[in-house]
């Protein structure tokens, strides 16, 4: 092994490198590293201090621009000393070459670093080992490399199957080795060789789009990844590839120059692209390793290393994630449009006529293109009038002409208060709210391109608008778009086998652009303070009558943002078994067109909330609720429903189902006697014939406890009855037991017999939303709660499985309230707490010691929030004294808020 002399080291104190305090510390290690050349500690101690001194540079605010091409030469000085080190009389035939991200000279603290290492034609390989040396070396003082060892010939078969190998060679930078060999490499995988110019766009197009995918097509996730949702680091990679593909740039600068880019674009670009390096980079320095990832572990911390403090209805975290989410609107604009520019340059014939549309727009390549430069300046009207013509021309246009795109967002000035008085501009607006077809995919494409957010004020406001916490899964502007698309979708007869009985609501509506106005508007307040739904509904009006709506529309439409909630938290929070519920829900409402809006409103918005609040359950819910009010509307307000014309129809429907199961009438009555009016009430016909075959094949001197699991399909998921000795530690055992399981609790009804039993209907999915479906995993159930349930008392169930990683990272202050339900004499207490395994099992403990007995549980899960309410009584069956609630919130808030 030859000595390392200092002449090997000098690019470490070139002068480039040494005018950079970064550098002092490398010059200082020359003789170091030139006295212990093999020496695997005084590299180490190289690469630490190295990253140490970046990290300080970066919490010091220095550009990260520079540490980003700091952390490649400071690699690239260890990775050709470690070379010329370990290949000795083998530089002159073997290459090192930096590729991919590396490749670009742009590393962040943990990046991954990727070299190949390029072969001449031979079949002897000298320098198999020195290589292998190399490579161990590189793991041993802690670099994480990333390694191929190819010849030209390689590299070609290689690139030529694969395009993400193409495009890692196309980022290719020479380390050390002979220069000939390069730029043989290069030649080989010239355009005319491998990859021509339009497939390669096309490759890369295609792959973007698949990426896109994968992140539902958003760039406003909960958690976004910096480098890969779109409007991502990847986003911008992207046009970088095919730039450098087509023209040879080397810079995205060079796109000014080849026209493509304006200077103005140029420096929005190269904003958004620092700002997500700087969140990439801070990722790193937290957490020390290669993430990616903007997971609710990181926001907050990131918030405050960036200098963002809590406003008044704002929190830090939640500022600092809307400036992300609008760098990565702005990232996909740009990469829209150039990509469009790409298209125009490589795919389409420039001289190809255009199509007239009208004074204003032609079709050129199918793409959408304004007849000159001063449109907008003549006629303002026309950035609307662009989305209308797309809709009504959806299959001979797929998309905007870069060029258009640009002109556009440069008079989006024009669109001001005048702008939106003018009667031309609102019928322009509602004919895309009206169009049959494209609504969702042109209110997008005006987010995008700002023009929502300038025509509706208000809406500007929210784009990018997150909310801190697991519910809402999207931003405010993403969330309401998925609210329209989801009502689109119930308005289209091809999207009828979705929700069938939601499509036939939405098709009967008068005017469905009413409802889509109400999305739009639902949330619209939210960050304001105040109560959103008010706030909105008011904003609403205002809206609706200045568009010329009639006052009864514009009034429909504010009612429904007010109460765009209240279906949705009456069915989950309040028994909907009682008619009173049920009438006082029909008094609200009014009358059937209001109920109809309402339901296709409120489905829509709870699915586009988050991907996973969305289960059979909640959609049985839901249409069991409709249906019931409805009923009552039907009858009207003079004639509510009645409790015993309620039990009796269902009642006539059980006795049906159970002599279909054989259960003779003789036995069905014994059973029956057993049961409440309330339990008649409170259970559909369905669970009615299970319980009542279940405890007609009971041994009578049997004093055991029953278990039995069955699919429901009326209620959406998985029923689970117990049939105990009533005792109050039941409910405890078995929410512990089914807790531990990783099953969700959705509701739950306990219902005292007239033997002294207790019957218990428990609703159950798995954790991710889906039915119990696998016979196993119900026998296993089964087993398992009927072997706690045979427990002794004083034997407890412990719940060991932790609370997901996201959940732990919210404290959610316990709230205890209570009212009143004179008419069952019952009391009602809400807790609001936050969401941890065990958490039903805790609250029926401190109800067990206060001696309250739990008639019925509404279990409701708002991301990292539990909402869950009780019926409850003292144990005479009677409502809690003001003593006894003020002493069981205190027991449960002690319990609840204890942290182990």
């Amino acid at each position: 092994m030859p000595v390392v002399t200092p002449d090997d080291l000098e690019e470490l104190a070139s002068p480039t490198q040494a005018s950079d305090p970064s550098w002092d510390y490398l010059a200082a290690m020359q003789p170091q590293l030139a006295a212990n050349p093999q020496d695997v500690a005084t590299f180490r101690t190289a690469l630490t201090e190295g990253d140490n001194r970046l990290k300080q540079r970066f919490l010091d605010d220095e550009p990260v621009e520079r540490l980003v091409r700091d952390r490649a030469r400071l690699v690239d000085a260890l990775l050709k000393t470690a070379w010329s080190m370990h290949i000795g009389e083998h530089v002159r035939d073997v290459a090192l070459i930096a590729v991919g991200g590396y490749g670009r000279g742009e590393l962040n603290l943990c990046s991954d670093i990727d070299i190949m290492i390029l072969l001449p034609k031979s079949e002897s390989a000298p320098w198999q080992g020195s290589l292998e040396k190399f490579l161990t070396f590189m793991w041993d003082i802690g670099l994480e490399v990333g390694h191929s060892v190819r010849t030209i010939d390689d590299c070609q078969r290689e690139s030529a199957a694969d395009v993400s190998v193409a495009t890692t060679m196309i980022e290719a930078r020479l380390l050390q080795g002979p220069e000939l060999l390069f730029e043989a490499m290069r030649r080989a995988l010239a355009p005319e060789r491998v990859w021509p110019t339009r497939d390669f766009f096309e490759a890369k197009v295609n792959e973007q789009t698949a990426r896109h995918h994968r992140y539902y097509d958003t760039a406003y996730n909960l958690e976004p990844n910096v480098k890969s949702s779109p409007g991502g680091l990847r986003d911008i990679q992207t046009i970088g590839w095919v730039a450098k593909r087509h023209f040879g740039a080397e810079s995205l600068d060079e796109l000014v120059e080849h026209g493509f880019l304006t200077r103005s674009e140029l420096r929005k670009l190269k904003t958004a692209q620092a700002f997500l390096w700087k969140v990439r980079f801070a990722l790193h320095v937290l957490t020390s390793r290669r993430e990616d990832r903007l997971l609710f572990d990181h926001q907050i911390r990131l918030a405050k290393m960036f200098g963002y403090e809590d406003a008044t209805y704002t929190l830090a975290v939640e500022q600092f994630m809307q400036r992300y989410y609008r760098t990565a609107m702005d990232v996909s604009l740009l990469n829209e449009m150039l990509l469009q520019l790409f298209r125009e340059a490589i795919l389409t014939d420039p001289n190809v006529p255009p199509a007239p549309v009208n004074a204003r727009f032609q079709i050129r390549n199918d793409f959408l293109e304004v007849t000159s430069d001063d449109v907008f300046d003549r006629y303002p009207s026309a950035m609307l009038e662009l989305f209308v013509i797309i809709e009504q021309n959806s299959e001979k246009i797929r998309g905007v002409r870069a060029e258009t795109i640009r002109q556009l967002t440069r008079h989006l000035w024009l669109i001001d208060e005048e702008f939106r008085q003018h009667p031309r501009n609102h019928r322009l607006f509602f004919e895309i709210l009206s169009a049959p077809v494209g609504v969702t995919h042109e209110l997008r494409r005006m987010n995008l391109y700002g023009v929502l957010g300038r025509y509706i004020p208000a809406f500007g406001r929210i784009v990018g608008r997150m909310q801190y916490d697991l519910f809402h899964a999207y931003t405010v502007d993403a969330h309401t778009l998925f609210v329209v698309s989801n009502l689109r979708r119930f308005a289209m007869p091809k999207y009828d086998h979705e929700f069938p009985a939601l499509s036939r609501i939405m098709q009967s509506l008068p005017k469905p652009e009413l409802a889509y106005l109400a999305a739009i508007f639902h949330d619209i307040a939210k960050g304001r303070g105040g109560d959103h739904s008010d706030l909105g509904s008011v904003d609403a009006e205002a809206f609706c009558l200045e568009q010329g709506l009639s006052r009864y529309d514009a009034r429909l439409v504010a009612w429904l943002v007010r109460n765009h909630l209240v279906l949705s938290v009456t069915a989950q929070k309040k028994d909907i078994s009682d008619p009173k519920v049920i009438n006082e829900f029909a008094r609200h409402v009014g009358d059937q067109t209001h109920l109809d809006y309402l339901y296709v409103l409120t489905v829509a918005d709870v699915r586009g909330t988050n991907p996973k609040l969305w289960n059979n359950w909640k959609q049985s819910l839901f249409a069991e609720f409709y249906e019931r009010t409805r009923q009552a509307l039907r009858r009207g307000h003079e004639s509510p429903l009645d409790k015993d014309e309620l039990i009796a129809e269902t009642q006539a429907r059980a006795k049906d189902l159970t002599t279909r199961a054989g259960v003779g009438e003789i036995l069905r009555q014994s059973v029956w006697q057993r049961f409440t009016e309330d339990y008649f009430l409170r259970h559909t016909p369905e669970e009615i014939a299970w319980h009542t075959k279940m405890l007609a094949e009971r041994d009578n001197g049997d004093q055991g406890s029953l278990v039995s699991v069955q699919q429901l399909s009326g209620r959406g998921g998985t029923g689970i009855s117990t049939y105990t000795p009533q005792t109050q530690h039941s409910f405890a055992r078995t929410t512990a037991l089914l807790d531990q399981l990783g099953l969700n609790i959705v509701d739950a009804r306990i219902t005292p017999t007239a033997d002294g039993f207790s019957l218990d209907v428990y609703h159950v999915l798995e954790d991710t939303g889906a039915e119990i479906t696998d016979p196993a995993r119900i026998r296993d159930i089964e087993q398992q709660l009927a072997h706690a349930l045979s427990k002794p008392d004083n034997v407890a169930v412990t719940v060991t499985r932790r609370a997901p990683r996201q959940v732990r990272m919210f404290t959610t202050a316990t709230q205890v309230t209570f009212s009143e339900e004179p008419v069952n004499g019952r009391t009602i207490v809400e807790i609001i707490a936050g969401d941890r395994p065990g958490l039903l099992s805790q609250v029926a403990k401190v109800f067990m010691a206060a001696e309250v007995k739990i008639f019925t549980s509404k279990i409701m899960t708002v991301g990292e929030r539990a909402e869950d309410v009780f019926y409850i009584t003292d144990d005479a069956g009677g409502p809690l004294s003001a003593q006894a609630k003020q002493q069981l919130a205190q027991r449960i808030t002690e319990t609840l808020d204890r942290r182990v």
